[in-house]
């Protein structure tokens, strides 16, 4: 097995927080969703150590324990900053990115601008950015997050960290109760005041109109695409896959039961037996998905 290494680094200006496997390849870069932090990979990296496979997860810019993001556009500076890691990780050998909800935005923005970069293949999970963002009007106008938000007195930060856990709980997953403990305290840990919550919620406005306005060309993409999602995800509807397969008619799509927004969390051992499979050793391709097994059971809103 493989020990877990968390250290600092830096890539393209940013200091941030990693966590970083030895082992075998191809490479696996994880890159998380907004809000969230490296620490939502932790449970597939634990299986990864296991089979030994070589990974890192880092916490994007603006987020977990990361440096600030700078003024102006978001997307780009992630772009920027997954570019510099890809580089320097990669240590020009071939590796896969895997991103969920907004890191799968960022692993189809670089597969669209591939020419150069070490890439094997892209694994979007629950990827942001293929449809209108309903993901932040449930965010904004969460019951939990409102009476935080609006309570006329100081809160302390343990009454703030178990009220943004539990709207995390409600939002990200298929079975709230399931959600384990340990989870939902890494992600709150990195919101522990009101004003965490307010800053949060300021750049997921920022982001709002990047999200619509198209922030990629899928047609495009040149390398191997496994598209991950869960049937029951609130946030990022999967009924968005039938846009990449519109682009891309020989990607791979993987429609998880009774899962919901993180797969990685609700359905670690099946995204692990996906992700080490990836991408295929032969070179036939998968037969193409139905569009209408896409659509829209749990609709967000």
């Amino acid at each position: 097995m493989e020990p877990l290494v968390e250290y600092r680094l830096e890539a393209a200006g940013h200091r941030t927080r990693a966590l970083e496997l030895e082992g075998g390849g191809p490479g696996l870069v994880l890159l998380h969703g907004w809000g969230d932090s490296a620490d939502t990979w932790r449970p597939l990296l634990a299986e990864l150590g296991e089979r030994g496979r070589r990974a890192i997860a880092v916490d994007l810019p603006g987020f977990g324990a990361a440096t600030p993001l700078d003024s102006g556009a978001i997307l780009p500076q992630l772009d920027g900053f997954a570019t510099a890691l890809l580089d320097e990780w990669a240590a020009g050998e071939p590796v896969v990115i895997a991103g969920n909800s907004l890191g799968g935005c960022i692993a189809l923005r670089l597969a669209e601008h591939a020419r150069g970069l070490p890439l094997a293949g892209v694994v979007p999970v629950a990827p942001a950015g293929l449809e209108m963002p309903g993901w932040f009007d449930l965010v904004e106008r969460d019951p939990i997050v409102r009476r935080l938000l609006d309570i006329p007195i100081p809160v302390p930060g343990a009454l703030v960290r178990q009220l943004v856990g539990g709207a995390y709980r409600q939002l990200a997953f298929a079975n709230p109760r399931a959600a384990q403990r340990q989870v939902v305290s890494a992600f709150a840990a990195h919101h522990g005041s009101r004003a965490d919550v307010a800053r949060l919620l300021a750049s997921g406005r920022r982001l709002l109109p990047e999200l619509s306005a198209a922030p990629f060309d899928l047609a495009a993409v040149q390398c191997p695409v496994l598209l991950v999602w869960g049937n029951r995800d609130r946030m990022v509807p999967h009924s968005g896959a039938r846009l990449v397969l519109d682009a891309l008619p020989h990607t791979r799509v993987e429609l998880i039961d009774g899962c919901g927004h993180c797969p990685q969390l609700e359905a670690t051992d099946r995204l692990l037996e996906l992700l080490v499979d990836f991408p295929p050793r032969t070179r036939s391709r998968p037969p193409r998905a139905r569009t209408d097994d896409f659509t829209l059971p749990h609709a967000a809103g």
